[in-house]
């Protein structure tokens, strides 16, 4: 019975009904901030191609040219850009500045943050195609 209750608490965690703004906008600043820690952790890996030579490295962008890793690196702008726009969110209500339009403040960070990806993406793609 306990072992039930320790899931159904872990599964609270990411159960967005009932959720306002503020529980979305909790949810996926966790969400990314993880992603972008095993992206850290990724990159190091790959980074450490670089001491095996050059025909590694060149393997290594060849394959990140590919449209799989292109469309990665959008979902990594995604992330990188809503983390760092909520964190500016978070600081200004943290300062008590637009504390009663927190919610308009959210739906522009995600506005603002799909709006610049999609440039993002699609220079990207025009750049790399």
């Amino acid at each position: 019975m306990k072992e039930a209750s320790r899931w159904k608490r872990a599964g609270g965690w990411v159960d967005l009904r009932g959720r306002r703004e503020g529980g979305l906008a909790f949810l996926l600043m966790r969400l990314t901030g993880i992603g972008l820690v095993i992206y850290l952790f990724i990159h190091l890996y790959v980074l450490r191609l670089l001491a095996q030579g050059p025909e590694a490295w060149d393997a290594f962008i060849a394959m990140a040219k590919s449209p799989l890793f292109l469309a990665l690196d959008g979902l990594l702008i995604l992330g990188i850009l809503y983390h760092a726009l909520n964190g500016v969110r978070v600081t200004l209500l943290g300062l008590g500045i637009g504390v009663p339009h927190q919610a308009r403040l959210f739906w522009g960070v995600m506005t603002l943050t799909l709006l610049m990806t999609a440039v993002a993406v699609y220079a990207i793609f025009a750049i790399t195609g």
